[in-house]
Parts: C-alpha cells; structure tokens; sequence
C-alpha cells in the first residue's frame, strides 16, 4: 500500500510539474492573447463571407487593442470545452456565452449582461404554471452550464421530470424543439427571443429560477497581469457605454416586433420576396450594401409590394419620392427593379455623405434613419446631439436623440424645423430586425425556396 501511494504521488507531482511547464506564457511575453470561444449566435460568430463577430469578439478585439496585441480566438465545440482550455492552461481567458459559476475554480471578469434562463417549448403544448407542471416532462439542457444545476434541483423535487444533458448549441436545440423532435429545451431569454423570430411555434414555457452574468473566465491565480487589465478595461468599457453600444449592436432590438409582425414577415418571405431576389441581388452588385438589408428595407417600406403608394405621395417597392426618383434617373416608381436599384443607390448616396469617422454598421443605420427623414433632419438631429453632449457617431446616442426633433424646444433650433424622428428609429430598428432574420434563415432561392419551412442557417 505505501508503495502504492508513493508511486500516485510521484505521479501526481510529475503530472503537475508538466501542467507547470506547458501552461501558456503570458500574453505579453507570447505576442497575443489567446481566447477560448465557441460558434454562438451572440457572442461570436463567423459570418458567410469569413469575417467574423458578435458581443464578446468586438469587446475582446477592443481589449486586444489596449493591450497591444492580437486577440487570437480558438473556437471549441462547447463552453465547456472552453472552460477546461483555462484549467489546463491552453488560453489566457474564455470567452463563450458563460454564465458565471463559483462552483468552477475560476477567476470571473467584472459582469458584461444579466442573464435568466427559461425553458422553451411548442406554443401548442401544455402550459407550465408550476414547477410541477414540470411532471412527466424531458427537458434537454447543455451539459455543465447553471441552467443544468438548476434543473438537477427541481428533478429532486420533482423525480419524474427527465433531463438529458447534450452540447448541441442553443439554436440547434430551438431549432428541434420548434419542429416537435425535442419537448422542452432550457436556455437564456436571448437567445429564446432570437429563435422564436425565426420559429413562430416557439413559446416561453416556464421561467427558471436563476439569474447570473456573463462573464469571462480566467485562471483562478490571476491575481494581477491579465486579471487586472481586463478588470479595467471593463470598468471603463462599462463607464463609457462601450458594453451597452455593443449589447445594442448585437440584441438590444430583438423584442421590438409583435409576434403578428414576425408571422406576417415569415409568410412574405415565402409569398413575395422570391420574385424580386434577383433585383435585391444586382442592388447589392451595384452598391455594396447586403442585397438582405435592402430587402429588408423595402419590407418595411412597402411589405415588397410594388404598387404601393402612401397618401403623401411616396410610391413603389422602396417608397421613393418624385423629387428623388427623378434625381436618381427612376422612371417608373411602380417597376419593382427600378425601384429596388434607385432605393439602393439612394441609401448608398446617403452613407456617403455622413462623416468618415462613423464607423460600419452604425454608419449603416443611420443612413437609414436619414432614408426615412432626408439628411437635412438628420443632420439637424446630429447637431442637437452635439449641443446634448452625445456622441454623433454612435447609433446607441443618435436614436436617443431623433425623437427629440418633434419637440418645439429643440426644433426650434433647426434650420429644417420639426421631424419625426421617433418614425426614424422605429424604422431603422425594424430594418434591423428584418435584416437579421433574413440572414439567420438558411439561403433563400430565386424564384421558389423549396420548401414550405423556414430553417434557421445551420452556422448558428
């Protein structure tokens, strides 16, 4: 026995002066800093042209450039996968959607969101209005995460309530449930508010009793260096309004449409949009700009009817005016192509001339905004936001100060009078929402889509 014991210890003691030797160098010493992350239809995704995004990319490329250096992610299949890269030293950080654990022999970053768990079902199914409504039921949640531990209480207290553990990706997970293959799936409220946009047949089941934040893990030895750095990287981003321009960027404007609204979009989808694809597709060929927000934002202006005609006198597909129209060389306003190409050009005419120091995609939106008020208002908005001290690069400032423009106090000020510029973010924030849909549902074809169900890109 004794010699057994020696023999696991001197095991134990080479196992740990490996781990020693094969731990990560610093970050400054290495040349980079090397994130853990995983494929997340919020915190990081790659994108069909190869560039990548999300929350946690842009916030960790934005600590990279304080830090002077490159920010390397190495994507696993699963956050727990993610979290085992710290423990055994392969990254500085991990960075995947986590939802702060205590249980794991971390260091945790300051918070970057609030986080709650739901579990969600079919909108025909049963409802949940207890905990033991939950009786009889399957829940599948991934493996290792909060909303695991939680379940693991209430099958205590509820024994026939039956969980099964996976690593599939949360959208996945939707997904199935959606189409009937899964009975309930736990997961976070945004991620829930994302896929039911695509999946009408989604409904929030029950509301778990938990609430956490995301945050970054970190070896739990980090006491200074990396720890400390990103610390206040944090406290500053958080200060300055960095995390909430970012959280907006990637789902502060996912709850804005009714359930009607989605229905009605995923249905045109299906009715209206493949006739006009091609048009969009030239559009973008033309312009730059992704032919599925120019189709998303003829959506809003017209639901892709080309006959459409509002009672000021704006008519066709992208709801063009007879002083713009003529501009733009458009001869008939109710020629969908026409239409499309002068809306496309229009709005490309309108990013041009917004200041170079907006960067993309805010620059983006607010040539929407302006597609709505004519850039002599918006430009008039511009100019009370910085007389308000906000940030007239910023899309997260501007439309907080559009919907000032309607009030005599303000637009007594401007040199083009009131606008409505409430209409404007409504507007912009709808685009955005329709624009995002279109590129989380699989591709789309010209002039039929095949199939009568909408499914979401299997990136997510």
């Amino acid at each position: 026995m004794r010699r057994l014991l020696l023999a696991l210890l001197a095991l134990f003691l080479l196992s740990c002066g490996q781990q020693e030797t094969t731990r990560l160098a610093d970050y400054r010493t290495l040349g980079e800093l090397r994130v853990a992350t995983r494929l997340d239809a919020i915190s990081y995704r790659e994108e069909e042209d190869g560039t990548r995004s999300g929350f946690e990319h842009d916030l960790l490329m934005e600590l990279g450039k304080k830090l002077g250096v490159p920010v390397r992610f190495v994507v696993y299949r699963d956050p727990v996968r993610a979290v085992d890269a710290v423990l055994n030293g392969e990254v500085h950080l991990a960075a995947a959607a986590l939802a702060r654990n205590d249980r794991f022999p971390l260091r945790w970053s300051p918070p970057l969101r609030e986080v709650d768990f739901v579990l969600a079902g079919r909108s025909e199914g049963p409802e949940l209005d207890r905990e033991d409504d939950l009786a009889g039921r399957t829940v599948t949640v991934r493996r290792g995460t909060l909303a695991a531990e939680a379940l693991e209480g209430i099958n205590k207290r509820v024994p026939t309530l039956m969980v099964h553990y996976t690593r599939r990706r949360d959208q996945v997970l939707l997904d199935q449930v959606a189409d009937g293959t899964l009975d309930l799936v736990a997961t976070d409220r945004i991620h829930f508010a994302l896929a039911s946009r695509i999946n009408p047949d989604l409904t929030l089941a029950y509301d778990l009793p938990l609430k956490s934040h995301i945050a970054w893990a970190m070896p739990i030895d980090s006491e200074g260096g990396l720890a400390a750095e990103v610390e206040s990287f944090l406290t500053e981003a958080q200060a300055e309004g960095l995390i909430s321009r970012m959280a907006d960027r990637y789902f502060g404007y996912v709850r804005r449409l009714r359930d009607q609204d989605i229905a009605t979009f995923l249905a045109r989808i299906q009715e209206r949009l493949p006739r006009f694809i091609r048009h969009f597709q030239d559009a973008e060929a033309a312009t730059g700009i992704d032919w599925r927000y120019l189709a998303a934002i003829a959506y809003q202006e017209s639901h892709w009817d080309p006959l459409a005609t509002s009672r000021t006198g704006v008519r066709g597909m992208m709801m063009l005016t007879t002083e713009t129209a003529d501009r733009l060389g458009v001869q008939n306003r109710l020629d969908a192509r026409q239409s499309i190409l002068g809306g496309a050009r229009y709005l490309a005419m309108l990013q041009d001339q917004l200041p170079q120091e907006i960067p993309e995609p805010d620059r983006l939106w607010m040539a929407t905004a302006a597609y709505n008020l004519g850039m002599g208002h918006f430009n008039g908005a511009r100019s009370i936001a910085r007389r308000l001290g906000k940030d007239e690069t910023s899309w997260w400032d501007m439309k907080a100060v559009l919907p000032l423009m309607s009030r005599p106090d303000y637009a007594s000020r401007l040199k083009s009078g009131p606008a409505r510029g409430g209409e404007a973010v409504v507007m912009t924030e709808n685009v955005r929402n329709y624009h995002d849909i279109l590129t989380r549902i699989g591709p789309l074809q010209a002039p039929l889509l095949g199939t009568p169900e909408l499914r979401l890109s299997r990136q997510e």
